[in-house]
């Protein structure tokens, strides 16, 4: 199927029709031909390069309960995503070419968006010997990250020895830089709020530690390192440190980070329990201008589905994590284009282009241009409404959103030409 998409604001620029055939995009510009072509109504509408997220977790396999490739991927074409990066703590762990492969052929046959696992850096993400990188980078799911997330590779030579093995094929080791002994027990964010509350503190250095010692290790072997879900002003600052030193790294930012303080672990309600902890408003503030001045590369969702009994329960004992893939460009709109912090293109970059790059793959954040595949979403930025998670299509709902007002809807997600969402709906 072809088709024209009508009156677009190609990053929130002028009106421009964007013809679409086989996959690609053959032409932009005005007053485009639409013989045999259907015609995609896009006034008023913004559209981006599809959206790729870096941290995404599909569940499958082994917590099919929380989510599968098919509904994780759903909701992320709902969201306007056109690729993932399925994190590799499953169960079994993705430390094989085998369950790799298994996670990229169940996005394949699920046909929503592309879906590129994520490899272990380590056996059973038990941090004590280095999963099969090679063999996971040789597979037919051609891995380019790495990453125990949920867990930090904690010994200073395993990581040195990871970031020495994916020089050889452009693989990152994404890195979960949580120092395991300081945040033993840690239930919310160290500081004011956790005393108040009695509740373990998960404190800033934990995280900017570990930061620290992998910047210097990637700068000392030259190879590329990421940081997940950067959560603290101090990590900021050591981030933008090791970049004026030209040190190959690169972060990652979660949009709950840019929209929530710790103070909603106030309420006691799970919902808001996340690994790294909500923190302070002024980190929120460094980690808005880190995002927009570009120490921070990109938003990626560390979309977390957990089944309704792992929430709903009493704080200490409830399950981190939260979902985002259907959320996120509304809470970037809300946090970052409505503050002015970031204008649509820059949006573009930080939600399809970077991550994409970041990722290493070269069919996903291409400009919106003629010879372009056709990974495109349009976006409705104007109506605001509260979130409703029942709505919502990942098989969890443990959105921290819930309730919230926030702006904008996606109305259409193409994945290499191909709508996935049209007018709101899945197809």
């Amino acid at each position: 199927m072809n088709h024209l998409i009508r009156g677009a604001r190609i990053l929130g620029g002028a009106p421009a029709d964007i013809l679409v055939r086989d996959g690609e995009i053959t032409a932009v510009g005005s007053g485009l031909d639409a013989s045999g072509a259907e015609v995609v109504d896009a006034a008023g509408l913004v559209a981006l390069p599809g959206l790729v997220d870096l941290h995404t977790h599909l569940r499958e396999p082994g917590r099919e309960d929380a989510e599968t490739v098919e509904s994780g991927t759903k909701a992320a074409a709902m969201g306007g995503y056109t690729a993932v990066h399925a994190m590799a703590n499953t169960d079994p762990v993705a430390d094989t070419a085998g369950v790799v492969e298994q996670v990229w052929r169940l996005g394949r046959e699920a046909g929503y968006c592309d879906v590129q696992p994520v490899g272990a850096v380590t056996r059973g993400i038990a941090g004590e010997q280095l999963a099969e990188l090679g063999a996971m980078a040789d597979s037919a799911a051609r891995v380019r990250v790495f990453s125990d997330d949920g867990h930090c590779v904690s010994d200073a030579v395993i990581m040195r020895r990871a970031l020495e093995y994916v020089k050889a094929f452009d693989g990152v080791v994404a890195q979960h830089a949580q120092e395991p002994r300081l945040t033993e027990g840690a239930q919310m964010n160290e500081g004011e709020m956790s005393a108040a509350l009695g509740l373990a503190g998960w404190p800033a250095v934990a995280e900017e530690a570990v930061i620290a010692r992998d910047v210097l290790l990637a700068q000392h072997v030259g190879s590329r390192l990421h940081v997940c879900h950067v959560s603290t002003a101090g990590s900021v600052e050591i981030i933008r440190w090791a970049k004026s030193k030209g040190c190959p790294v690169t972060a990652e930012v979660t949009p709950h980070h840019l929209l929530l303080d710790d103070g909603r672990a106030g309420t006691y309600d799970p919902i808001y329990k996340v690994n790294p902890p909500l923190r302070t408003t002024d980190d929120v503030a460094a980690l808005r201008h880190a995002l927009a001045d570009g120490t921070i590369d990109c938003v990626a969702t560390d979309h977390a589905p957990h089944p309704v009994e792992a929430k709903e329960t009493e704080w200490a004992v409830a399950a981190m994590g939260m979902i985002g893939l259907e959320t996120a460009l509304p809470v970037v709109q809300e946090a970052m284009v409505e503050t002015g912090l970031l204008d649509w293109a820059g949006v573009a970059d930080r939600m399809s282009s970077a991550p994409a790059r970041i990722g290493r793959l070269s069919g996903q954040g291409r400009p919106l241009e003629a010879g372009s595949p056709a990974n495109i979403t349009l976006y409705d930025p104007s109506p605001r409404r509260a979130v409703d998670a029942s709505a919502m299509t990942s098989k969890s709902r443990n959105t921290p959103f819930a309730g919230l007002e926030l702006p904008g809807r996606v109305v259409a997600t193409f994945l290499r030409g191909r709508p996935t969402v049209l007018e709101g709906k899945l197809q």
